[in-house]
């Protein structure tokens, strides 16, 4: 039995073609997103609304999580594990931000003058 990879191939291939619109194409995604200061407001500000968010997800997760203990119908396990993943998953990126911070301060202050 002689097992061929040219259909197997070809058949990659065409599925490529359908999962991936061509470049041109005028369904294809936009893959890069520009942001722009448009607010004019200073690192500061954007970090302190960065972190307050952090904070608000946390406060949300806590308060679900503690009306789901005392046994509010309204609130649901699944809905109190999300909120929950989503304060970590933004804790964590916080943290990574954070770390990237300190390390360029600590670069730039290394700098000779």
């Amino acid at each position: 039995m002689q097992i061929s990879a040219n259909p197997l191939l070809q058949e990659m291939q065409s599925l490529r073609g359908e999962i991936a619109p061509s470049i041109g194409s005028s369904i294809a995604p936009n893959l890069t997103q520009q942001v722009n200061n448009t607010t004019g407001a200073d690192f500061s500000q954007l970090l302190s609304q960065a972190v307050g968010s952090v904070n608000g997800l946390q406060q949300t997760s806590s308060s679900l999580a503690s009306r789901l203990d005392m046994g509010d119908t309204t609130v649901s396990l699944s809905d109190t594990v999300i909120a929950r993943e989503k304060a970590g998953v933004a804790f964590e990126a916080t943290v990574q931000v954070r770390n990237k911070l300190v390390e360029a301060y600590k670069e730039i202050m290394s700098m000779p003058v």
